[in-house]
């Protein structure tokens, strides 16, 4: 099944956190933050949300940074996926 976005909206799949510190600890499922990169999966097209006009800057393959609890959260073939505006987004990592 594919997913393809609406609007501003964008589809990213979260990058797994590191299990293993710097200084060589390995951490324990419980003790791992949630991610907050995630790679971007599928752009909608853009178009007038809201009365105004939006743009699409973000592209499939960026590596975005977002807030922790941000999107909505899709399981599609036991892949887990996060929907959200584009707006949420907040920043590219190069």
């Amino acid at each position: 099944m594919t997913i393809k976005p609406l609007a501003d909206r964008v589809v990213i799949k979260m990058i797994e956190a590191e299990e293993t510190t710097k200084g060589g600890i390995i951490l324990a499922a419980a003790a791992k933050e949630k991610p907050q990169v995630a790679e971007v999966v599928a752009v909608g097209p853009g178009g007038v949300v809201d009365g105004e006009k939006v743009e699409m800057y973000l592209k499939v393959g960026d590596k975005v940074l977002l807030s922790k609890y941000a999107g909505t959260e899709v399981k599609i073939d036991d892949v887990e996926y996060t929907i959200l505006r584009q707006s949420d987004v907040l920043a590219i990592v190069e």
